[in-house]
């Protein structure tokens, strides 16, 4: 498949109007990013599973204030899933994800969108494996998970140079251990770990929340109401353990009729449990309602 060129008009003046490029073809992709790249073209990646939402659209406009070219990758990982888990059934947009990049996006922009077949060969045998992040909180309950993350980052890194890549911070513990990943393995591209964008309510976007029925779709923010009200106990009692609130906020989920897979509360900087909140905490909440998985935290500090 050729790279397929469209414009999109920017509303204000001519200086608006932007290029968006379809790659299909991973070594297209790339050999058109290797040129650029020699003439100092800045390269920012926002890498996507798609069906996008607002939060995705905010990845996109950081990744414009910080280079010349934005990549945007539209690729939903197999090796990312567990057996039992949703590639199947997750949602497929590229239309839609289309017109959205377009609507928001205010550099050039190409668009990489492979086949499962492109990216991995039939004998494909080569994984990249972090090793000790991997292994808490998510990666207990989705052991492969990490796996295909780091690989398959690894792979879309290699494919389109960038200099930059923006993650967002609803997946604080992959922006993390793509972060340790980036550092181990001494590859040159700075890691941007965008804020949550939430809905109204406070639920935390993610393409998954459309699996939500009415009911658990109305339970659902109370998952970010809880973990704000413990954010709330540990600035006004700044000695409280991190048992205590791990414990409290359990019980509030498990009140909700939903069942928690985890509670935690991790070093923000290297996912290592903590006795307390003197240190930048990550509080991260997995729970589900009825077949859907939901993550959440938020990060506080006393």
């Amino acid at each position: 498949m050729k790279p397929s060129k469209f414009l999109a008009i920017g509303s204000n003046a001519e200086s608006e109007r932007k290029m968006l490029t379809v790659f299909q073809n991973p070594a297209e992709l790339q050999g058109t990013l290797l040129q650029l790249k020699k003439r100092g073209t800045r390269i920012a990646l926002v890498p996507t599973m798609g069906n996008l939402h607002a939060g995705h659209l905010s990845l996109i406009r950081t990744a414009c204030e910080n280079a010349d070219l934005v990549c945007v990758s539209i690729f939903v990982n197999p090796t990312q899933f567990g057996p039992n888990e949703d590639y199947a059934a997750y949602p497929r947009t590229f239309e839609a994800d289309k017109a959205k990049i377009e609507s928001v996006v205010t550099k050039e922009c190409y668009i990489f969108c492979p086949t499962p077949d492109l990216l991995y060969a039939p004998d494909f045998s080569t994984w990249v494996l972090e090793d000790t992040l991997s292994k808490e909180l998510c990666g207990r309950s989705r052991p492969i998970h990490f796996r295909g993350v780091t690989t398959v980052v690894t792979k879309l890194f290699n494919i389109t140079q960038p200099d930059v890549a923006i993650f967002g911070q609803k997946d604080a513990q992959q922006s993390i251990i793509i972060q340790r990943m980036v550092r181990d393995l001494n590859m040159p591209v700075h890691i941007i770990v965008n804020p949550i964008v939430r809905e109204s309510d406070g639920l935390a976007m993610s393409s998954r929340n459309q699996y939500l029925s009415a009911e658990y779709r109305t339970i659902a923010p109370k998952i970010y109401q809880t973990l704000q009200s413990a954010a709330e106990k540990i600035q006004a009692t700044p000695s409280v353990s991190s048992a205590v609130i791990i414990t409290e906020i359990t019980a509030s989920l498990n009140r909700l009729g939903g069942e928690v897979d985890y509670v935690e509360a991790r070093n923000a900087e290297n996912l290592l449990p903590v006795a307390d909140f003197k240190q930048r905490t990550l509080i991260a909440v997995a729970y589900r309602l009825g077949t859907t998985r939901l993550i959440d935290n938020i990060v506080t500090e006393v």
